[in-house]
């Protein structure tokens, strides 16, 4: 039966001691905060408790404490903070217009200071962690490009959202992972100008004689 007591550095960072914990959701939020940098700069495999814990300021044990162990910490911190709906909301009847507004939404949520470092930290950890992968997987094919697919009941729906998902992520990986210029620096609207007819014909187009309805 937990104690409630565990093991903290004193106030003026000179050792640890143990302790009622004051002020417990804070102490929660700084390890969900550590460890989401951490996520995002190494990635699942490589970002350990004890590296979270040293950025929290806390001990590793309390860390444990509060999450058990690095996969539940990595589902705490890690949320894909997009809504799908809002892609289907956005294109309505325009179907001509729904390749440009999938890559202006998914850039969108990527431009964001607090989103983009959690999806780093998620794309980073997908690259070596088959659970970071699997929600990657689940997210993008059920509930982004399958329900937009779904929406626009054109054949090969499975099809058209996997081959969407693989020129974002790939978008993604360049852009915000790799930062490899001038892709990382270029506008959005330069991006949704350009990869936008691509999209569109994945999503409407003919796929064997490759053009776009």
């Amino acid at each position: 039966m937990s104690t409630g007591r565990g093991i903290i550095r004193d106030a003026k960072g000179g050792g640890r001691h143990t302790g009622r914990r004051p002020g417990n959701s804070g102490t929660r939020e700084a390890i969900l905060e550590a460890a989401r940098g951490e996520f995002a700069t190494h990635g699942f495999d490589r970002a350990t408790i004890r590296g979270i814990a040293a950025v929290a300021d806390v001990d590793s044990a309390l860390v444990l404490h509060y999450f058990g162990c690095k996969a539940q910490l990595f589902g705490d911190a890690i949320s894909i903070p997009m809504e799908p709906a809002e892609i289907v909301r956005r294109f309505g009847a325009d179907r001509g217009g729904v390749g440009a507004t999938m890559v202006r939404f998914f850039l969108e949520g990527w431009e964001k200071g607090e989103n983009r470092r959690q999806l780093v930290a998620l794309l980073r950890s997908a690259m070596t962690n088959d659970d970071a992968l699997e929600r990657v997987r689940e997210y993008l094919d059920r509930r982004v490009f399958g329900p937009v697919t779904r929406e626009l009941a054109l054949p090969d729906g499975e099809l058209r959202a996997t081959l969407v998902g693989s020129q974002l992520i790939g978008l993604a990986m360049m852009r915000y992972v790799a930062r490899i210029e001038p892709l990382a620096s270029a506008s959005l609207d330069d991006l949704v100008a350009a990869i936008g007819p691509s999209v569109q014909r994945y999503l409407t187009g003919d796929l064997a004689a490759g053009d776009s309805r």
